[in-house]
């Protein structure tokens, strides 16, 4: 590992309404020569993965019960624990490049995927099936319905987080144009907000009402309620305010937005296009981002004709409660999606899911 944002930049404790100083705190022009999250695996990492791979599979586990002491990675396993530094402690986001894919059947290559996750925290479900394992595919559902999910689409998406501590990416295949990842810092984003707006800056700070998608545990309302930015312990974090904030409006219970809510939201996406830099996806990137400092978003894309070359990035959800303190209210939701009838699996292709 280089010299990163973890090892060269300060963090001072965090207050409502004054500049956040946070290694994660950074902007697009603060790394023009050299971006610290792009890092790429060297021969002897990849056979170290391809080798937990194998002792994986001789175990013959199913892809649930994959644990961490189960994929034991050797020496690659310290690349591993200097990402998690540079999440928790640098600039919240890393685009490891170099996994070999391309010598991994669909199996293996959920098993390297999975393995690698399990030594950042625990999975959690993504869905009302229960899946572990995530698939972002375009299904040809519209983004318009509120019962749909970006990831089941083609189409550009808002700045958001997702209800984990980490999520992860892994690409098995790249689209013909576009579908780059987009990264805007959240705390970068607030201290912009401060700089020109304060009183919209603080109006994120209050309760904002998100839809679960039609997901709804037993016993819950069909939206939850949190603050897209919070301050804890003298620690900063934030969530999104796009899609889940913008789909809650109508369902029974929820009020409708105020004025100035609706100008928060308007800032806060328009200030997240302006900050992001673009990171494009290459076959075999795997890619970690801290969803307590870091927004992410896809810009929309043009995909193969052929099945078998379509874009297709598999995803995990990953709890653990180290990284930083966030507000009770969000740790609670950090539970994955867990209804009536919730039976871990882990699909090796992207399915339509119920309604």
């Amino acid at each position: 590992m280089t010299e990163t944002g973890y090892q060269s930049r300060p963090r001072k404790p965090a207050a409502p309404g004054r500049p956040v100083i946070d290694p994660a705190a950074w902007r697009a022009e603060d790394f023009r020569e050299a971006p610290p999250w792009v890092l790429r695996l060297n021969d002897d990492q990849a056979a170290d993965i391809l080798a937990a791979v194998a002792k994986v599979e001789a175990l013959g586990l199913d892809l649930t019960e994959i644990r961490r002491e189960d994929f034991d990675l050797g020496p690659a396993g310290d690349v591993l624990a200097g990402i998690f530094r540079e999440l928790t402690e640098g600039v919240g986001v890393v685009q490891l490049r170099g996994l070999p894919v391309d010598r991994l059947d669909r199996r293996q290559a959920a098993i390297a995927f999975i393995g690698i996750g399990t030594h950042f925290g625990r999975l959690s479900s993504q869905n009302a099936e229960g899946h572990m394992l995530g698939h972002v595919k375009d299904l040809g559902k519209d983004y318009a319905d509120p019962m749909a999910r970006g990831y089941q689409t083609a189409a550009a998406m808002g700045f958001h987080t997702d209800p984990c501590d980490f999520v992860a990416l892994m690409c098995l295949k790249a689209a013909r144009s576009g579908g780059e990842s987009r990264m805007v810092s959240s705390p970068a984003l607030y201290n912009e907000m401060m700089s020109r707006r304060p009183d919209l800056a603080e109006e994120l700070t209050k309760d904002f009402y998100f839809t679960r998608h039609g997901e709804i545990p037993p016993g819950e309302d069909p939206f939850y309620k949190m603050p897209v930015m919070a301050f804890v312990d003298g620690y900063f974090s934030a969530r999104g305010a796009s899609a889940h904030v913008r789909k809650a409006q109508g369902l029974p219970g929820v009020p409708p937005f105020t004025q100035a809510q609706k100008d928060a939201i308007d800032m806060f996406q328009a200030l997240a296009d302006e900050l992001a830099v673009d990171i494009p996806f290459e076959e075999g990137d795997f890619q970690i981002l801290c969803n307590h400092v870091m927004l992410h978003s896809r810009r929309a894309f043009d995909d193969w004709e052929d099945q078998a070359e379509k874009r297709h990035l598999m995803r995990l959800w990953i709890q653990n409660p180290s990284v930083r303190p966030i507000p009770a209210l969000v740790r609670e939701g950090f539970k994955g999606i867990e209804v009536a009838g919730f039976t871990p699996t882990a699909p090796l292709e992207a399915e339509i899911e119920a309604a």
